[in-house]
């Protein structure tokens, strides 16, 4: 095995993103120590029963030693997380985060972080709806992309950190993209924050008319509502965090969805069945781009333990 792309990684935040980056980190040779934090005790002491590295009781402790420190909180937890870090990273060190909102994430660490570390932003586009400790696994990150946002004109020795953090995630199997902060912000208000958003609002309305249907949204929901109530399973304190933070490219896609959802509504209410071809044939086409992108599989029912019969 090649030598280990970091002597030692602090990661701050023991969840799904915190504890597969443990997992994989130490699976692939990526990092020869790794050390963790979470302000929550129980979930320390949960990852020191999983054995996930060695799991520090103060954030002093797990910085102090290490060459690049991973905030793995809630977008809104990362400032005052930068803040109380900042005293006790050591000169020459990566300090980057896996938030999915970017140029926030920018701002609010810039403003505690000191001069001698290197500050890169970064997102892996990775994650289940699971979440703490025990939801962890070590081949979360292989074949996905790692977005890094870093700071322009920064200089040699930054670049040479990027390059490093780069082939980091690289080891443990994810595909690094450079991307500025703001263009990251709007390509994931689409991709990403705002099906979470529709899928929160479809499950809610559901909820809303179950006394009307006596049971019958869950009885008989077919794939396409599971596959909603899935990804309305997800961290509702990330989440709330990322709309509150990407709230300019959210509303700007969500008013641009909102429109073209009128222009659909248009269409049945006329009866426009050719509106109605048109729009459905351009999204099978989108599918099929995704599943040739190897962002997917076509597999019958994947992640699915029953078959459908309803859709």
């Amino acid at each position: 095995m090649s030598p280990a792309t970091f002597d030692e990684i602090a990661i701050i935040g023991i969840g799904l993103i915190g504890s597969s980056l443990a997992r994989a980190a130490r699976e692939t040779g990526a990092a020869t120590k790794v050390s963790l934090y979470d302000a929550n005790e129980e979930v320390r002491s949960t990852a020191s029963r999983l054995g996930l590295g060695h799991v520090c009781d103060d954030l002093k402790s797990v910085c102090q030693s290490a060459d690049c420190v991973l905030l793995c909180v809630p977008v809104g937890a990362i400032e005052a997380t930068m803040q109380e870090i900042a005293p006790y990273l050591k000169p020459a060190s990566i300090i980057t985060d896996v938030g999915s909102v970017k140029e926030s994430a920018l701002t609010a660490m810039q403003a505690h972080c000191p001069a001698h570390v290197h500050l890169i932003p970064g997102h892996p586009i990775a994650g289940t709806e699971k979440s703490g400790p025990e939801a962890g696994f070590a081949s979360l990150f292989r074949g996905a992309w790692h977005i890094l946002t870093p700071i322009p004109k920064q200089g040699e020795a930054y670049n040479g950190a990027v390059d490093r953090l780069a082939a980091f995630w690289e080891r443990l199997g994810a595909r690094v993209e450079i991307m500025d902060a703001a263009r990251h912000d709007r390509v994931l208000a689409i991709t990403s924050h705002l099906p979470h958003l529709i899928a929160y609002n479809i499950v809610s309305t559901a909820y809303d008319m179950e006394s009307v249907g006596e049971g019958e949204v869950v009885k008989y929901s077919a794939g396409g509502f599971r596959d909603f109530t899935r990804i309305a399973a997800s961290d509702p304190t990330m989440w709330r965090d990322v709309f509150l933070n990407n709230k300019d490219a959210v509303l700007e896609t969500l008013g641009r969805f909102s429109e073209d959802l009128a222009a659909l509504q248009r269409a049945i209410r006329w009866g426009d069945g050719d509106t109605l071809m048109r729009e459905f044939e351009r999204a099978r086409g989108i599918r099929k781009a995704i599943i040739e992108a190897g962002q997917d599989t076509d597999e019958t029912n994947f992640g699915r333990n029953t078959p459908d019969k309803n859709d």
